[in-house]
């Protein structure tokens, strides 16, 4: 299968950024704008009230970027479904929903997908070519998540420092598109200069957050952060243009650097605004875990089935196989998780159920290729399948802490969305 197809009134705005990162978090699914998945009869969240078995079916767009942030954008709140749930049931120290974790939650899930977009914007440009339709809307889609970024910023500390951020962030956004062209085309000057560039925005950048969070954010330690995002997405940017088959792993690396920043970040954010909670207690720290790997998996099997479809050999080939991999790598620290809080065995258990439903996506990625629409409704099914067994599952971990029929419907919005996005990037991507 071959293409052919982002100190002023801290105390006082501090609620207002919390709100601001959980709904920027949940825009892509509620925004009904160009590019964005409308709401469907078949989404469902966790606590809805329509029946768990209720069939699922698709919601695509048409645009595969927008869809895959319509996707994640549900992970967040199952993240803190879970992880209500399941701190309850192992008492676990702290509180899941204060200010200052959900402060570290959005910026976990806005951080990463920052990566994760710009990865794949690269890939795209780089398989697809600068100048095309695909890569426009991949562009887009970063553009949006820049825009999710400055609204919660300006949230904190005011229109103007958000537009600052905008047009900060922006550029950095802009270098690394620089730093990419110039190593596909083998241009070391260039590519210098851009590193160069990003190296300025890093100093840029820490005395803006020092600046933004009365001084709980040192200008140094930021920029010391900032520093291992650029060295860890200019090393994937790196293995997206050599074409090597463990990018993914690379993009990942990049990814989860992200998450100790966000934790930075949130945590003198927090003190500067006096913020309820801890952002680096027990509960919190469950909330912004499962936040970013339920996130990851989303994104990760997204750029899974992208490689599927735009590498020489398709399912069979090292690109793709190298991806599965680090899909799995994802699964099993998800695993890791559920085995700190319920146990080896338990987590065991929850490692074959999601690596089953892993395959039925697979098994769907395939069929809309092929034009096999049997074989789509069959994965379908099995998908369907899954979310009551999962559903009982969690349940039984968390000793009723989390109903198995709420647990069933949540997923109902996974497999809809995420089979949208592969409809979306089977339209865009199969020849």
């Amino acid at each position: 299968m071959r293409r052919t197809r982002s100190t002023y009134a801290v105390a006082a705005m501090a609620a207002g950024l919390t709100l601001s990162l959980t709904l920027a978090a949940c825009s892509s699914t509620d925004d009904t704008s160009e590019g964005t998945a409308p709401s469907s009869s078949s989404s469902m969240d966790m606590g809805s009230t329509h029946d768990a078995m209720d069939a699922v079916a698709p919601v695509s767009t048409g645009d595969p970027f927008a869809d895959a942030r319509t996707a994640a954008a549900h992970m967040p709140e199952t993240g803190l479904t879970l992880a209500t749930g399941l701190a309850a049931a192992t008492d676990t120290a702290g509180e899941v929903d204060s200010d200052a974790a959900t402060l570290r939650a959005g910026l976990t899930a806005l951080l990463q997908e920052h990566v994760y977009l710009t990865g794949i914007g690269v890939a795209t440009a780089y398989t697809a070519g600068a100048d095309s339709e695909e890569f426009a809307a991949a562009k887009a889609a970063l553009d949006g998540n820049t825009d999710d970024l400055a609204d919660a910023v300006g949230s904190l500390a005011g229109e103007e420092q958000g537009t600052a951020f905008h047009q900060l962030w922006d550029e950095h956004i802009g270098y690394f598109v620089d730093y990419a062209v110039a190593v596909k085309s083998g241009d070391q000057a260039a590519a210098d200069a851009a590193q160069a560039s990003l190296a300025g925005y890093t100093t840029q950048a820490g005395a803006f957050f020092e600046q933004i969070s009365a001084g709980n954010l040192p200008a140094a330690a930021v920029a010391e952060a900032l520093t291992m995002h650029v060295t860890t997405l200019t090393a994937a940017i790196d293995a997206l243009a050599a074409g090597e088959p463990t990018a993914s792993d690379t993009l990942k690396a990049a990814a989860d650097h992200v998450g100790m920043d966000a934790a930075t970040i949130a945590t003198g954010l927090a003190a500067g605004a006096g913020l309820s909670g801890d952002a680096m207690d027990d509960a919190s720290t469950l909330r912004s875990t499962l936040t970013a790997l339920l996130q990851e998996h989303v994104y990760l099997a997204a750029y899974a089935v992208f490689t599927a479809y735009t590498a020489e050999g398709g399912v069979e080939s090292p690109a793709f196989t190298a991806a599965a991999a680090t899909l799995d790598a994802n699964s099993v620290a998800l695993s890791d998780a559920v085995t700190s809080l319920a146990g080896e065995e338990n987590g065991t258990a929850f490692l074959d159920l999601w690596r089953e439903h892993i395959g039925y996506f697979v098994d769907y990625a395939v069929a809309d290729a092929t034009g096999d629409t049997d074989g789509q409704q069959e994965a379908l099914m099995n998908l369907d399948g899954y979310r009551p067994a999962a559903g009982a599952f969690f349940e039984k971990i968390s000793d009723g802490e989390l109903p198995a029929d709420d647990v069933a419907a949540g997923l109902g919005m996974h497999v809809s969305t995420l089979a949208g996005a592969i409809d979306s990037l089977a339209a865009a991507l199969v020849a």
